[in-house]
């Protein structure tokens, strides 16, 4: 990995990730406008960190996606049945926005590439399948990255950590069996989605998983794999659902542990030179300040490892 240079931070962002899609999950993408104010502000990140995703190719949306749903999105022909698994009224807003976000975690696995460590303000949407969208999910941004690294020959053992509350079915289901692309998900057994997929590893967790046992659990499993597999890139889906004050996720972590666990990504990633793209993933406190706080704390943990 001596190509990596590191002190520079890359951030993928859009005014469009903060489409309120519709006005029931307005409160949920506020998000994407206060975390790059909250960086700022706090100092870690200025306006020449933010870079401008593009909108993503046809071509780029069919890396991992089945062209006909992938068709079927661009010409807003989706059967009212998927329309209804996805979970958000299709619009031609809403397919420019998931192709924004797709091109801005392909920009930001360039920038990993580069310079170690990158980010997506937005991003994480693992329910998306092969042919299928999900969970107010449409088009999967890390696994379609992996496939784009895949096919330029940039990586050749890429390893996805998946670290929201919420299984990475998607995730699971585009690289079941795949050689090249090891999916591990650590997520609530008993939480959406209700009928999973099977990654190349998950740990499934009890509701009253304590902090201690959480961050044993991930350790262990980070250790083993990052030592069998030996991944020569990661993509991190650092969803913060996993906090006590979050209405959906109900594992009921603190924020010191959502803080261990992040240390335990990016210092693994480090130690071994390992560039990782880490998109955000879900957040529903009822408080918006903790759902930004624990974001900008992901980004404040590899801005002073990384020294960025």
């Amino acid at each position: 990995m001596s190509n990596i240079r590191f002190k520079v931070l890359k951030i993928a962002f859009r005014p469009e990730f903060v489409h309120p899609l519709k006005e029931g999950h307005r409160f949920p993408m506020l998000k994407y406008e206060l975390i790059p104010l909250q960086l700022k502000h706090e100092g870690m990140a200025d306006e020449s960190n933010f870079f401008s995703p593009e909108l993503a190719s046809f071509e780029s949306c069919c890396l991992v996606h089945d062209p006909v749903y992938v068709r079927q999105l661009f010409e807003l022909t989706l059967d009212s049945k998927m329309v209804r698994r996805i979970g958000f009224p299709l619009s031609q807003s809403l397919i420019d926005r998931e192709r924004y976000i797709l091109d801005g975690t392909i920009q930001s696995a360039n920038y990993a590439r580069a310079h170690g460590v990158a980010f997506n303000i937005a991003g994480g949407t693992h329910h998306a399948g092969y042919d299928f969208g999900e969970g107010f999910c449409l088009i999967n941004d890390q696994a379609t990255a992996a496939g784009y690294l895949l096919k330029q020959q940039y990586a050749s053992r890429i390893l996805i950590i998946d670290l929201d509350v919420h299984q990475g079915n998607g995730t699971a289901h585009i690289f079941k069996g795949h050689q090249q692309v090891f999916t591990f998900s650590m997520h609530g057994e008993k939480n959406y989605p209700f009928i999973k997929q099977r990654s190349h590893l998950d740990i499934g967790l009890l509701d009253d998983i304590s902090d201690a046992e959480y961050l044993g659990l991930l350790e262990d499993n980070l250790t083993d794999i990052f030592r069998k597999l030996e991944p020569d890139f990661v993509f991190y889906q650092a969803g913060v659902d996993i906090l006590e004050t979050d209405k959906l996720g109900k594992l009921n972590l603190s924020i010191n542990a959502c803080r261990r666990r992040d240390e335990l990504v990016f210092q693994m990633c480090y130690k071994n030179g390992i560039p990782v793209q880490v998109s955000m993933g879900g957040g529903y406190s009822p408080e918006i300040k903790d759902i930004v706080n624990a974001h900008c704390q992901t980004f404040k943990i590899a801005i002073d490892l990384y020294n960025l």
